[in-house]
């Protein structure tokens, strides 16, 4: 394992507990970036924890500005078109600019339910406006169910709605948004996953709508949960 590679995986297994922690380490890894895939795992982390826990926009750009400047940084390759989609999250996130007109269709959608993600736990009406405009656009385009655009909306929509399940103080936006992000991860988890993937986006719903206090739902949903089980049952 790399010295890069254990930093990331540390950082995972600390980050829910204590994002700040990690965000102050994050500079310490830049020395340790020596390709590509480095570079995209570390975007990654980077996005999670500046952007969706702690919402520290300018602190993500600032981290990005860091990343391009490394020697193991290439615009043409993956990480890339990653920092370019971050810093366009972040961007939209704390409302300093929209680039998405500059973007593909796929990227257009997919910093769009980036930024309702990062938005959700604290300014529920932008993230859900963000969140319905990413559906909408997805929908309406041509991109094909394999496109990774379909399964960030699925993620994307389920880390949302699993966020705000664990908020004690949710308030009615905040609820509402729960709901439609859950259903939303049904839907595009249809589109772009596994049964497997089903089958969890209706548990999702089913303690979604439990939070909500919507029990009858919340049943129908465990039910379809466990018919969806049982229809694979035995299968790997």
């Amino acid at each position: 394992m790399s010295d890069l590679t254990a930093f990331i995986h540390q950082a995972w297994q600390d980050h829910a507990d204590n994002p700040r922690a990690v965000a102050d380490r994050l500079p310490q890894a830049l020395a340790l970036v020596a390709d590509d895939n480095g570079l995209l795992s570390l975007i990654g982390l980077a996005h999670h924890v500046l952007g969706e826990h702690l919402g520290t926009w300018q602190e993500g750009l600032h981290y990005c500005e860091q990343l391009r400047a490394l020697p193991a940084f290439d615009a043409t390759l993956s990480s890339g078109a990653s920092l370019r989609r971050v810093q366009a999250a972040l961007k939209l996130s704390g409302a300093f600019a929209d680039e998405r007109e500059s973007l593909s269709t796929a990227d257009q959608v997919r910093v769009t339910v980036m930024a309702a993600a990062n938005l959700a736990p604290r300014d529920a009406a932008r993230a859900a406006t963000l969140l319905q405009q990413a559906c909408d656009d997805a929908q309406a385009s041509t991109l094909p169910a394999s496109d990774p655009a379909q399964r960030s909306i699925a993620a994307s929509s389920n880390g949302i709605a699993a966020t705000l399940e664990e908020n004690p103080s949710r308030s009615a936006a905040e609820t509402t948004l729960m709901i439609h992000a859950a259903q939303a991860a049904r839907r595009f988890w249809e589109v772009a996953g596994t049964w497997l993937e089903v089958e969890r986006a209706e548990y999702r719903l089913a303690m979604s709508c439990t939070q909500a206090g919507l029990i009858e739902r919340a049943r129908g949903h465990a039910q379809q949960c466990l018919a969806i089980v049982r229809a694979h049952d035995n299968v790997a």
